[in-house]
């Protein structure tokens, strides 16, 4: 079932990525945001995903396989965010280039620890 426990979580996630590029995108179709915004909300949920298996050793596999694997593999998107870049890039777009692609690393790294950050502080 582990099989079924991914696709599931990867169609949601998968998804939820496409409403949020054409509900942000369409705010701003200079820069894209609908990415920016699924990778930040991926980021601090992986981290909250990641304490609280961490802390719960007993939950089921399948249940991180659906959460982890599938819905933040399929809302998460590392492929599309580099096409973005490349795409300013291309554009002579410099500055912005280089403020997405910073805004995606660092901004979701500081999510993930956001996200380990806030499940301590609740779960203690």
């Amino acid at each position: 079932m582990s099989w079924l426990a991914v696709g599931l979580g990867a169609a949601l996630g998968a998804w939820l990525r496409w409403g949020l590029g054409l509900w942000f995108n369409a705010v701003n179709n200079f820069v894209p945001l609908g990415t920016l915004v699924a990778n930040l909300i991926g980021g601090y949920l992986i981290g909250l995903a990641v304490a609280f298996f961490s802390g719960h050793p007993g939950v089921p596999p399948e249940w991180r396989l659906f959460a982890i694997t599938g819905f933040l593999g399929g809302l998460t998107t590392f492929s599309t965010f580099s096409a973005e870049a490349v795409l300013l890039l291309q554009r002579g777009d410099y500055m912005w280039a280089l403020a997405h692609t910073t805004l995606h690393l660092v901004g979701s790294i500081a999510c993930c620890i956001a996200g380990f950050a806030t499940y301590r502080a609740f779960a203690a």
